[in-house]
């Protein structure tokens, strides 16, 4: 059984920092500013709160952090399992976490994992990271207002997850509870949860690890990059799997902790500290590649995990402490970063330091963050989306102290921000928006046009648009070019799931409709941009609609919207053949409002005769084929 020794530890060690509490605001507002005020006096003191000694100097942190041997990780996820979990959850597994191991064993799991932490594979990341940071800012740009942390930070950085392990979102939940259970258990290593909180945090951990477990088998032979299918089939020379099932889905439960709430957390801290130094955030919006400095800054000043802890393996000596073998040392992230003879002007917060990855939040040696790539990634993205978009968020209350009470890592739970929605407009007139979605259905609408659907991949919600709108289509060609083509959307717009467009196969093809007819399936990526409209249905009571070919894309959506309003309306809708004359069946319903002209049948219609019949005051729409 795994023990936690909590009531062995010894509480009279000596020097102590009379006024230090990782409970006071004083803390959770700055912890490198309440740390400041002991460092000078008392570089390293007993907390016997914690049953453990803080080190709070640059150059005893990094002697720390950099030998293994006597300073042990493995006190880190020395957490009680409960008996009736031991079935199913080993208490020896616990001990297994990435953070609470050493060497071998941390090293062979922390080789396997690193390969779904690739700095270049982070990188590929960043276009699908930005694209969710602007459908978040869609759904809330509207309101005013909103919690930064829970509906936007950590909104990003949870669905960043679901897509580095690509999970779908019907495991949103679980990765969120998941999230807030291992952050309670890995706490409970340094103070004991008091029941009923810990029976239902491990009823809810043991089930969720369970949930992961099957996830993995069935991705054993798997050939793709997500994180779990790179953990799952990793193999030794002997042909066996590297890691054990419970092992790999224990380290994706630690994953989503750090890989969420950590980066959440720096992004959240990031929109007050830009707010305190508004010169900052001028540069950052006028130099847009200053964002990674702007994230960095906020880490240094303010690490997410304000601690870090090791057990001395054998008696040692920091800044003239003497120190027993056995006891727990916190290494001070926060106040190594801000120490003085290391770095100038430690409290200011300046995103032109010349070395701005000069700092600790990561920590260091073979504990290194395995999930910096992905932090310095979409942290940067986070924030430069979330202030081109809104440039006057601020906080609604720069002191607001909400925190769960967690020493070694004070997770923040709100941060009410607002902004003035006049934003949301000068955004769109200065940007032409592009969207990644994936064709849902393709149905051959005529002999020579295709209805293509799209939408997106998880059929989040589309940016709504108005009949008449219109979409550009991004078409590879087969020498490499990428063509842009406009298409009429034809779909309903009370539809926020799907666009549809119908594209005529060009005899002349310069490559776009040719593309489009040979590439665009279900399951094709696209690239589109935000719906734009030059084509406005006027209000009127009566309508008169011309359509030649594909042309009537568009006014599917406009009759659709005379019909709702109960207006009197007429389609006269012309075309070659009758199988080439798309969405017939479509049109079919409205019985004698349709009036069809297949050339081979009836001739061409008489246009003149049409606009001069007796009487006409109806507001006319006419549509040829798109260009």
């Amino acid at each position: 059984m795994t023990t936690t020794d909590h009531d062995v530890r010894p509480v009279d060690r000596c020097p102590v920092a009379h006024g230090f509490d990782v409970t006071s605001d004083d803390y959770y507002r700055d912890p490198a500013g309440h740390l400041a005020q002991f460092r000078e006096q008392t570089p390293v003191f007993w907390y016997a709160p914690l049953h453990a000694w803080v080190a709070t100097t640059k150059e005893d942190c990094l002697e720390v952090l950099s030998d293994w041997q006597t300073y042990s990780s493995a006190a880190n996820s020395a957490a009680e399992v409960p008996e009736r979990h031991h079935a199913a959850y080993p208490p020896e597994l616990v001990a297994k976490m990435i953070v609470g191991m050493d060497p071998p064993h941390h090293t062979r799991s922390r080789t396997v994992a690193q390969r779904g932490f690739m700095k270049d594979r982070m990188e590929r990341l960043q276009p699908e990271i930005e694209a969710r940071a602007h459908r978040i800012i869609d759904g809330l740009e509207h309101h005013g207002q909103a919690n930064l942390l829970e509906e936007y930070s950590l909104e990003l950085t949870t669905q960043t997850l679901m897509a580095l392990l690509d999970l779908d979102y019907e495991y949103d939940g679980l990765l969120r509870g998941l999230r807030d259970d291992l952050f309670q258990v890995l706490s409970s290593a340094h103070a004991p949860m008091e029941e009923p909180t810990k029976s239902r945090v491990w009823d809810r951990f043991v089930e969720s690890n369970l949930v992961l477990r099957d996830i993995i088998e069935q991705r054993r032979e798997s050939d793709a990059d997500d994180l779990i299918s790179v953990m799952a089939s990793a193999k030794e020379e002997d042909g066996s799997y590297s890691l054990p099932t419970e092992l790999i889905a224990l380290h994706i439960a630690e994953f989503s902790a750090a890989g969420t709430d950590t980066t959440a957390q720096a992004m959240t801290n990031a929109v007050l500290f830009l707010t305190q130094h508004p010169q900052a955030l001028d540069d950052a919006l006028a130099e847009p590649e200053l964002w990674p400095n702007v994230f960095e800054e906020t880490v240094r000043r303010r690490p997410s995990s304000t601690f870090t802890s090791r057990k001395a393996t054998r008696p040692v000596t920091l800044s003239g402490v003497d120190i027993p073998e056995g006891d727990m040392i916190f290494v001070a992230l926060a106040s190594a970063n801000t120490d003085p003879l290391h770095v100038a002007n430690p409290f200011d917060f300046d995103i032109h330091r010349p070395n701005p990855t000069d700092h600790l939040a990561f920590t260091a040696g073979r504990h290194t963050c395995l999930g910096n790539p992905l932090a310095r990634v979409q942290g940067p993205t986070g924030l430069r989306v979330l202030f081109e978009r809104l440039p006057s968020l601020r906080p609604d209350h720069l002191e607001q102290v909400d925190f769960l009470e967690m020493p070694l890592l004070p997770i923040r739970r709100s941060l009410q921000v607002s902004w003035d929605v006049d934003d949301v407009q000068r955004y769109s007139a200065r940007t032409v928006r592009t969207l990644n979605l994936e064709v849902s259905q393709r149905i051959e609408a005529s002999d020579t046009v295709a209805a293509i659907s799209l939408g997106h991949p998880d059929s989040g919600q589309l940016p709504r648009w108005k009949a008449g709108a219109h979409i550009d289509v991004h078409v590879a060609t087969e020498d490499g070019r990428e063509l842009v083509r406009q298409y009429s959307l034809s779909s309903d717009p009370d539809d926020d799931r799907v666009y549809r467009i119908g594209v005529l196969l060009e005899e002349d093809s310069r490559g776009g409709s040719a593309g489009i007819h040979k590439h665009l399936h279900p399951g094709a990526a696209v690239t589109v941009s935000w719906p734009r409209n030059n084509f406005r249905v006027a209000t009127a009571q009566e309508y008169l609609f011309i359509a030649g070919g594909v042309g009537v894309t568009p006014l599917l959506a406009m009759i659709r919207q005379a019909e709702g309003e109960g207006a009197n309306w007429q389609l006269h809708y012309a075309g070659r053949t009758r199988s080439t004359m798309a969405f017939l069946d479509e049109l079919e319903p409205y019985g004698d409002k349709v009036h069809l002209y297949p050339q081979d049948e009836i001739g061409r219609l008489d246009m003149e005769q049409l606009l001069a019949e007796p009487g006409r005051t109806a507001s006319c729409m006419r549509a040829a084929p798109n260009p």
